[in-house]
């Protein structure tokens, strides 16, 4: 059944064509995602869609009795429960509860009754909990007020009420922008399974190809349905393009041909006829600009001076904020040529260790050493917040490079596609995606050694995101990164450290094994809550949990064995350094004293995790 029909649409913003004759079908049971480039039209095509903008021109047509989903715009408050505030999205189950309260008479009630067993109200409360549960809320935080949380949180509350009325037609703009890689990855579960129609407008790639079954690219005014997912898209689209190409070029030479003829013989008596008749087949050919290439996004990172390793060390440390420790147990390492992301939800700490890494919060116990002449890049969401609305790009870089001329600060923001007029734009004139360009040029200016990103694609399109994984492959300093994107965790990271329960940890494996540790989580979780378990299965979870229990210790084993290699390596390398003679007349004193002292750290640093490891064996060993 088609549930939303399109026809010859017109939509105008400011005067400004965004759709002109365009048309889209969506049948029940497909998920369509809605790309295409910043300013297209796609959040305002949705708009038109709800009724919250008239079109200019053309129809809009959702099937008879369909019931529309969407997320709201502000985020919800109130001292109610965030379960509550979920169940209360299902407007007809709220009032039949509330006339039922009311004591109507025997043969009203009996309708109510039969209408609440028709919309399944009994499975309400658990449903709710469970989508809550997949967005990151466990029991005891779906029993608080909705006040008590922050506003990227309460977004997520709004997701939730969105999910829980499994409506004929769902509309999702940026659905993932307020969640972790945990929760996107339940997203990407919840949305395969969803049963009816739905429209995400997404620049999260992998969630456009795991969760999508047709995408629809917005482009000069029109809209081109392609079947498949975006990797699908990305195919048939370059296909196409190849096609047009060489249609263009083929039409180019015809045309250089005609007119050649034309110019040569159209004044000749005896060749007169033809030119005319060559000059009417010119006047058909189609326009060369039918085939229009994008202006390609460019990044680019500054080449960063290559340090001695580790660039960061730290040992049994604890950090927080005066209170309880947040992360503590902290013996981590980053070396230059490390690309670490960050796994673990929103709340347990990914953030705070990028700011003990970055030098913005300082250890509360334990040490941290940092490499000379060592140069961080931090990059965060909130940044953006602290932008001067009335300066431009260029002025913001000005300032942050004082003594540098104006050429190489404009030459630092084109780096990341602020070029020309764009560095003189206003800031409360700039879109999400160059304030993020911006903030990425301004964490970059000093050649950085070690670059942190937290959230960076937030609001970066699909280009953009693909020319932050092209220029972090290029990039020749260490990674440390935090997102949601579990496609450009795929295609950077090839470390992963897992911040749960105040410790962080190697995880090993990939991607797809967290995924399947996440998915084998929730199974457990829903197994145990729905039967309290005795006998055999009490038995398997004891042995489950026994093996929790000495996982941490295995995990902390395989560490020092990396680190002891690691830092055998490095010892290695500075022996080779010292008793080279070159050394002593290229090298500052300075240096090789560092080295020197540095040689012995290691061989201190050696004997610690030695005697650590045979007391961790033994530890597992007696278990």
């Amino acid at each position: 059944m088609t549930v939303l029909a399109i026809r010859n649409l017109v939509l105008r913003v400011g005067g400004r064509v965004l759709l002109d004759g365009a048309d889209m079908t969506l049948d029940t049971g497909r998920r369509l995602g809605l790309v295409g480039r910043n300013g297209a039209g796609k959040s305002t095509l949705l708009k038109a869609i709800t009724g919250d903008l008239q079109p200019d021109g053309g129809e809009i047509r959702l099937a008879a009795r369909a019931r529309l989903g969407q997320v709201a715009q502000e985020a919800p408050g109130g001292e109610g429960s965030l379960l509550d505030a979920v169940l209360a999205a299902d407007t007809e189950r709220a009032a039949l509860l509330a006339e039922l309260e009311a004591e109507p008479e025997a043969h009203r009630a009996a309708e109510i009754h039969e209408r609440l067993i028709a919309i399944r109200a009994d499975a309400a409360p658990a449903r709710a909990a469970a989508i809550l549960a997949g967005l990151g809320f466990d029991e005891a935080a779906q029993a608080r007020p909705l006040a008590s949380f922050s506003g990227g949180w309460r977004m997520r509350v709004a997701l939730a009420r969105a999910l829980f009325l499994e409506p004929d037609l769902l509309l999702l703009d940026e659905p993932t922008n307020h969640l972790d890689l945990e929760a996107t990855m339940w997203l990407e579960g919840w949305l395969a399974r969803f049963p009816g129609a739905a429209i995400v407008v997404s620049h999260d790639r992998n969630l456009l190809d795991r969760c999508v079954d047709i995408i629809a690219h917005l482009d000069r005014g029109k809209i081109t349905t392609y079947q498949g997912n975006f990797e699908d898209f990305v195919r048939q689209k370059t296909e196409r393009a190849a096609q047009q190409s060489a249609e263009a070029a083929k039409i180019a030479r015809a045309r250089a041909h005609m007119q050649a003829f034309v110019d040569r013989f159209r004044y000749k008596a005896s060749k007169a006829r033809q030119a005319q008749s060559r000059l009417k087949a010119l006047a058909k050919l189609p326009p060369l600009d039918a085939v229009i290439e994008d202006t390609p996004t460019r990044f680019a990172f500054p080449e960063p001076e290559q340090l001695s390793p580790p660039v960061v060390a730290i040992e049994r440390a604890e950090v927080g904020y005066g209170g309880p420790p947040v992360l503590r147990g902290l013996n981590l390492r980053l070396d230059q040529d490390d690309r670490i992301a960050l796994l673990g939800a929103n709340g347990n700490g990914k953030s705070t260790l990028a700011k003990l890494l970055a030098g913005r919060l300082a250890p509360t116990r334990g040490e941290i050493r940092r490499a000379p002449r060592l140069k961080v890049g931090f990059f965060a969401q909130h940044q953006a917040e602290e932008l001067d609305p009335e300066g431009t790009p260029l002025t913001h870089m000005q300032a942050a490079l004082p003594k540098a001329t104006e050429t190489v600060c404009r030459a630092q923001l084109a780096r990341f596609g602020l070029a020309g007029e764009k560095a003189e734009t206003r800031i409360s004139q700039c879109s999400g995606g160059e304030k993020a360009r911006l903030l990425l040029a301004l964490c970059t200016r000093d050649a950085p050694n070690l670059l942190i990103l937290d959230e960076p694609t937030n609001h970066l399109d699909i280009d953009a995101r693909e020319a932050l994984v092209k220029a972090l492959a290029e990039f020749e300093g260490a990674v440390l990164l935090i997102t949601h994107d579990p496609h450009l965790v795929e295609l950077v990271a090839d470390r992963l450290w897992l911040v749960a329960d105040g410790m962080v940890t190697p995880f090993e494996g990939d991607l797809a094994e967290y995924r399947t540790l996440l998915a084998e989580r929730a199974r457990a979780t829903a197994r145990a809550e729905a039967v309290p378990g005795t006998g055999r299965a009490a038995e398997r979870r004891e042995r489950a949990e026994n093996r929790a229990q000495l996982a941490p210790l295995r995990q902390r084993l395989r560490e020092i064995e990396k680190l002891m290699e690691r830092l055998g390596l490095e010892a290695k390398l500075i022996e080779k350094r010292l008793a080279d003679p070159e050394t002593y007349a290229k090298r500052k004193a300075e240096d090789i004293a560092w080295a020197t002292t540095r040689r012995a750290a290691i061989a201190r640093e050696i004997a610690a995790l030695e005697e650590e490891w045979f007391a961790l064996s033994e530890q597992l060993d007696a278990a």
